[in-house]
């Protein structure tokens, strides 16, 4: 699809930030693997969740959505898998069944799109293979079939947390007690720790090892209990229009929490040290226009604001510094490739070496054709440049937002900007 962005921001925007997607996942699979009904509120039905919701099916759960609540009725166990488990463009939901659907003791396909089975796979390949478990991937899939055995587990902690998740999921549901050592460098911690929320919502348990460093003590013979749970509003995602506001003006976001523990709520904080200016009551925050700075930002603990805060650096004055950005480029796209092609585009200055990325404020001019490289964040934080920087655009691509944010074009038309879709 091609997106036609046009001029806007005549009136004042405000919406509710979207359902975080990392807690829509941690709910939809604690609910699946639970005994009994469980009520999940305010779940976004993005493709990603939806690739969740359906293998969630496939192992046994039944799943009733309707507007406004999502209900799962676990079994506490696992179906018989009689197809291949479709992941979509999902990492998150790839990562985090292969541990849990190993404990079917089945042989096991998952399947999916796009750049999935080009990303690393290298921590669960050696832990099956260590195990004598099958663990064989193609560019097309990969299939399983052993049950993970408790005992010392030790992960690297510096490729992605959602292998660290997965092993979290499983390990509870094992005869005996494990433990988990997350090796350094422990990168996206913060994702860790909303799994760990999650576990304990659902009446599972992991604590921190007080004695060694990185070390979670997982005791085994545990079960999911059913609730009911509502999903926080996204930080990562609102970090899209929060850039906007700082740069624009005239954006109020409703709907995040003051006490969330996602790694991308530092987004007001790398904000309010790049000079923007907002207010907070409650979990509501209005942004003001203001003159931006440029600061350093370290991006280990929160990788997803990684492609708008280099939007965030072509409007602010000197250079921006991005450091722990390597692991952008195994996401959907090649995300410093990416943005440093289309950026380019507009007048932007974006160098990259080594795992830091370098972007140089200056005055922008009016692009091309955007490419969004079949990335949802890429196609976003594009959108958001040509909004903040006043230019029409033309973005091919932009479907990719159906995977995290269908509505996101929507509430960028809530703003007053014109936007005009059509198929390629």
């Amino acid at each position: 699809m091609i997106v036609r962005i046009g001029p806007g921001g005549d009136r004042p925007l405000e919406f509710a930030a979207p359902p975080s997607k990392s807690m829509g996942h941690r709910a939809v699979l604690a609910a699946g693997l639970a005994t009994g009904l469980s009520r999940v509120y305010n779940l976004g039905m993005s493709q990603d969740i939806k690739a969740t919701l359906g293998a969630v099916r496939q192992f046994g759960a039944k799943v009733r959505p309707t507007d406004r609540f999502v209900d799962i009725e676990g079994r506490g166990g696992f179906a018989t898998i009689l197809r291949p488990v479709d992941c979509g463009e999902s990492g998150s939901t790839l990562r985090f069944l292969i541990p849990i659907l190993s404990l079917t003791g089945q042989q096991v396909e998952f399947t999916g799109r796009g750049r999935l089975f080009g990303r690393p796979m290298e921590v669960y390949q050696d832990i099956f293979d260590s195990q004598g478990l099958l663990f064989a991937q193609t560019p097309e899939g990969i299939t399983i079939k052993g049950r993970l055995a408790p005992g010392e587990y030790r992960v690297r902690g510096d490729v992605s947390s959602q292998f660290i998740s997965g092993l979290l999921f499983t390990l509870p549901l094992l005869h005996r007690a494990s433990t988990l050592e997350i090796l350094p460098p422990f990168e996206s911690r913060s994702y860790v720790e909303l799994t760990l929320a999650a576990l304990r919502q659902f009446g599972v348990q992991a604590d921190w090892d007080p004695e060694r460093e990185n070390t979670l003590l997982v005791p085994g013979g545990q079960r999911y209990r059913n609730r009911e749970y509502t999903v926080e509003g996204d930080y990562s995602q609102a970090a899209f229009f929060a850039v906007l506001g700082a740069v624009r003006g005239g954006v109020t976001i409703r709907g995040l929490a003051l006490s969330s523990g996602q790694g991308d709520a530092a987004i007001l904080e790398i904000l309010e040290r790049c000079g923007a200016k907002f207010t907070r009551q409650g979990d509501t925050v209005r942004f003001e226009k203001s003159p931006l700075a440029a600061t350093r930002i370290d991006l280990a603990d929160c990788p997803d604001l990684g492609p708008i805060l280099m939007v965030l650096g072509l409007f602010c004055e000197g250079e921006t510094v991005i450091e722990h950005a390597g692991r952008l480029r195994i996401k959907e796209s090649d995300r410093i490739a990416s943005m440093q092609e289309e950026l380019q585009k507009f007048g932007g200055k974006l160098t990259c070496e080594g795992e830091t990325v370098t972007v140089q404020g200056a005055p922008l001019v009016m692009p091309g054709r955007l490419y969004g490289h079949n990335d949802h964040r890429v196609v976003m934080a594009l959108t958001i440049a040509a909004a903040a920087a006043g230019y029409p655009a033309e973005l091919a691509g932009a479907q990719a937002v159906a995977k995290s944010w269908p509505e996101f074009f929507a509430v960028l038309q809530q703003g007053g900007w014109q936007i005009e879709g059509e198929q390629e």
